[in-house]
């Protein structure tokens, strides 16, 4: 009987980079003029504030920022958003989680598939996992044709699609899910991380650690790692969650 692998699932925004690399991407385009600053400042300004002030919901940021950017970039050329990308890259790409860095290390040095699963452009998750190491990445496909960007996107960053592209890897590596990890921090990781042996929510999203809760068999598996400063704490799925008045 052929051995069976063990892998790694990770998400990107918020469980290994420190941010959004679509928000990178999107603030250095406007940084070298390719895009007008107008752009962010009558679309997402107001919306990048309440969450920075942690007064609006991260996925409702992330999904008007994603709307916004597509737009933005229609028709732009694959040459542009590859040189920007790469500025991404060596100015950013180094702003991670240390507790996610380190697990990453533990899992190739351990043998592990490690895999990237993101909702941010496939070039720039794709340059993060040439980076960090990653045995394969995937990110939403951004369509290009005539080196131009359609305005198509093929996504990752729903539960769905994450789960569709797992059900893939397990055919084509033959991946042992039992014994395998996935790391995630919002509601789109939550089929990935219930797939998996061992699952570990990074900093998760309230709406992620209810999913968690709800499920009794996965908050018995999940565990929940906070990062701040420079502390990692690891919880039980059993933390509560302080509401505000």
């Amino acid at each position: 009987m052929t051995k069976q692998n063990i892998a790694a699932f990770f998400d990107i925004d918020g469980t290994l980079y420190r941010d959004s690399l679509m928000t990178e991407h999107f603030k250095k385009l406007i940084k070298y003029e390719v895009l007008d600053e107008k752009i962010w400042i009558d679309e997402i300004r107001e919306l990048y504030i309440k969450w920075d002030n942690r007064a609006g919901d991260y996925d409702n940021y992330l999904f008007e920022l994603s709307e916004s950017y597509v737009r933005a970039i229609t028709n732009l050329d694959k040459k542009t958003l590859d040189f920007v990308a790469d500025q991404v890259m060596k100015l950013t790409a180094d702003r991670v989680y240390k507790f996610t860095r380190n697990i990453i290390k533990f899992h190739k040095d351990q043998g592990h598939l490690v895999f990237f699963i993101s909702g941010s452009p496939d070039y720039l998750v794709e340059r993060m996992g040439k980076k960090h190491g990653a045995f394969l990445s995937v990110g939403s496909g951004y369509i290009m044709k005539d080196d131009k960007f359609t305005g198509k996107v093929i996504p990752m960053w729903d539960s769905e699609s994450k789960n569709k592209m797992i059900d893939e890897l397990v055919a084509t590596y033959n991946i042992n899910l039992d014994n395998s990890f996935a790391y995630g921090d919002t509601h789109g990781d939550y089929r990935m991380l219930n797939r998996v042996g061992n699952p570990v929510a990074i900093n998760p999203s309230n709406e992620l650690l209810n999913d968690i809760k709800e499920n009794e068999e996965l908050s018995k598996r999940a565990k929940i790692i906070i990062e701040r400063k420079d502390v990692i704490y690891q919880l039980d799925s059993s933390v509560n969650i302080i509401k505000e008045n």
